[in-house]
């Protein structure tokens, strides 16, 4: 929950930064932020927006995180919880959103699915890291042996394609093009 909380926010100021998603649709699309960038301009009305959208932002999270707290610490007591055994052997989850959180969180989601993930903006992009995965799987099915030596290790136990497949699993965006480079080329 932590990171799907995380994510939601991060994402919205990525899009934001990236000029994929304007101020007008994130607040014409979530109605908690709408909530809080009210709030913010009437506290700040000088401000310039990028401010006052960090500062809405800051208090999305700060609004999630803090239900998210509370809720979990009256599911353990609902559920009389009290020692790791008892959360291990609890028949339903205990870490989660009150309801209007949640419908606020699965919302904004829904927004950030409709308007960002699948913007076509990101195709090229999308089209791009598609090749460059596909490209570099291949290459280590075809010469394991440019695998570094703890994963050529572990394909001595497991499949290769499951190694190959941790291993690109595990790379940053930069790790991966610099391998791509190494290997194959310029891009």
């Amino acid at each position: 929950m932590a990171d799907e909380i995380a994510y939601s926010s991060a994402d919205l100021d990525d899009g934001f930064e990236a000029h994929l998603l304007s101020l007008e649709e994130i607040r014409g699309g979530i109605p908690i932020f709408e909530r809080f960038y009210r709030e913010v301009e009437q506290l700040y009305p000088g401000a310039m927006a990028k401010l006052k959208f960090n500062e809405a932002l800051k208090r999305l999270l700060d609004h999630w995180a803090g239900d998210l707290i509370r809720n979990t610490q009256e599911q353990i007591r609902a559920a009389g919880v009290s020692s790791l055994d008892d959360v291990r052997s609890c028949p339903r989850r205990l870490v989660m959103l009150g309801p209007p959180a949640e419908e606020e969180r699965r919302g904004a989601k829904e927004f950030l699915y409709q308007h960002l993930y699948f913007s076509p903006a990101l195709d090229p992009e999308k089209n791009d890291a598609e090749r460059v995965i596909t490209e570099l799987f291949e290459f280590w099915m075809a010469k394991p042996e440019n695998l570094p030596s703890s994963y050529q290790e572990k394909a001595g136990q497991d499949p290769l394609p499951r190694v190959i497949c941790d291993y690109i699993a595990g790379m940053t965006d930069n790790y991966i093009y610099e391998q791509y480079e190494k290997y194959r080329g310029p891009r």
